[in-house]
């Protein structure tokens, strides 16, 4: 979609969200309808609990209130490619203090996962890389191999950082605090057949239905489409 397009059709339909941020919204809807009580998202007051409560608010580039207001407005894209959703410690503060009773950190926990399903992420905080290198040195030895995970990180964010790292793993290797060797654990296929098992589970889940789709603020999915619709139906002409 053209700026100029996007521009259109703000002003034509006041209200309504461009199709890429509605694709967002939608996304990130069916990830919070798994949330027990996610429909509590609405009752935010913005008194700020939530970042007063936060201990690692002071490196979040959006606060936890500013997520649920930014959802609010309709500017999802930008949470998602912020940095709050992967430094949330998961102490779960801000949920046990909110007035309002909304999870906050599930609300997030389903922020991750949208913008791992549509592929959006921060840019040079490479979070996501070193995740993804853990899961797969654990699939594949049943344990990380820290140096094969820092290897293959740094390989794929920054070379150079690298080469600094040199003397400090040599003196790791020197005094046996690391191996250049991965070591596999014992019956490893068997632990490869319980994962391979429990993803191939549907696990069972109570879905909510949660009326706060595609316009900006809280309006109804009937109301949207028969906006967008009428949107559409006025640029045809």
């Amino acid at each position: 979609m053209m700026e100029g397009d996007r521009v259109a059709f703000k002003l034509s339909t006041p209200g309504v969200l461009p199709k890429s941020e509605r694709k967002l919204r939608e996304e990130f809807l069916s990830q919070l309808e798994l949330v027990p009580g996610g429909e509590k998202i609405k009752s935010c007051i913005q008194c700020g609990t939530c970042t007063g409560s936060c201990p690692v608010s002071y490196v979040m580039d959006i606060s936890p209130r500013e997520v649920i207001a930014r959802f609010r407005i309709g500017d999802i894209e930008s949470i998602l490619k912020s940095r709050t959703i992967w430094v949330c410690a998961s102490c779960y503060a801000c949920t046990t203090r909110c007035p309002s009773g909304i999870r906050i950190t599930d609300i997030l926990y389903a922020m991750k996962r949208t913008a791992i399903e549509e592929g959006i992420f921060p840019s040079r905080f490479p979070v996501y890389t070193m995740s993804e290198g853990f899961v797969k040195n654990v699939n594949r030895y049943g344990r990380n191999h820290e140096m094969g995970l820092l290897v293959s990180f740094y390989l794929r964010t920054s070379p150079l950082k690298l080469l600094k790292m040199l003397p400090l793993g040599w003196r790791l290797f020197k005094r046996k605090r690391i191996s250049f060797t991965p070591m596999k654990i014992k019956r490893l296929d068997q632990i490869k057949s319980i994962v391979a098992k429990a993803e191939s589970q549907v696990m069972p889940s109570e879905k909510a239905s949660i009326m706060v789709a595609s316009t900006v603020g809280y309006g109804s999915t009937t109301e949207v489409k028969q906006r967008a619709a009428g949107a559409a139906q006025g640029g045809a002409k």
